[in-house]
């Protein structure tokens, strides 16, 4: 009986064992979705978000595996969990991801219109027509909106802008600078801050993505202690966006 106990009771501790080692496994690969954005989410591995977010993952031994999509799409493969997190969202903008206590960045949010036009504040943003990139659900974070378009694509915003289809176009400033570019007489319009909005990964509901949002948060703590974020930053010409509490 007592040879038997101990038999009993060693292979709970080696499952208990095997279990805690199971637990702590972190992955080697994140696999993350986002929106080819210029200079930032580049396609080709180049840009902002992805230095930072390799600064966080690489040094732990974590991979990046990234795949470019539109935001919406981004968005449906971390939900369907064929993609550890998807890239670029703003906290609690989709019920069944999982958000960190870390963001990453943060969204200088702009109103884009004609330089004639008054210049909107956040109190005044209701009484215009306003326009944005379908899935960016501007309305859930900016006060008082009422009237507002989505768009698929950014490639027809000075048109509608020029053509009184729309008082401002809202997008965050590199995206906002991207559609300025390409204006014939980009003194035509004028950029108005209106906002600042934190940045997350927004992480898929499975083990595996629990375990690595865990780690992002642990390594944010780190990083944001030290210091090691801020040259990438610099780097980029973008301000710093992360502090501790």
């Amino acid at each position: 009986m007592a040879r038997r106990w101990l038999a009993v009771m060693g292979f709970a501790l080696f499952a208990s064992l095997a279990q805690a080692g199971e637990a702590v496994t972190t992955p080697s690969v994140i696999h993350l979705a986002s929106e080819d954005w210029e200079d930032y989410t580049a396609a080709d591995g180049h840009g902002l978000g992805w230095d930072v977010l390799r600064e966080v993952f690489e040094p732990a031994g974590v991979k990046l595996d990234i795949r470019t999509e539109p935001y919406i799409r981004a968005i449906g493969l971390a939900q369907r969990g064929e993609v550890d997190a998807c890239v670029g969202g703003y906290r609690d903008e989709v019920s069944d991801l999982l958000y960190p206590r870390w963001n990453y960045d943060t969204d200088h949010i702009y109103a884009l219109g004609l330089a004639s036009n008054p210049a909107p504040t956040p109190e005044t943003l209701g009484n215009y027509r306003l326009a944005w990139v379908r899935g960016y659900d501007f309305q859930n974070y900016l006060p008082n909106v009422n009237r507002y378009n989505e768009v698929v694509r950014r490639t027809g915003i000075l048109s509608m802008l020029t053509h009184n289809r729309a008082d401002y176009y809202i997008d965050a400033l590199t995206e906002i600078d991207y559609v300025v570019r390409r204006a014939k007489d980009p003194s035509q319009f004028r950029r108005t801050h209106i906002a600042e909005l934190p940045l997350y990964l927004c992480f898929a509901d499975t083990p595996k993505a629990r375990k690595l949002m865990a780690l992002f948060d642990q390594r944010m703590e780190v990083l944001v202690k030290n210091g090691r974020l801020k040259p990438i930053f610099e780097r980029w010409k973008q301000p710093y966006p992360l502090y501790t509490n």
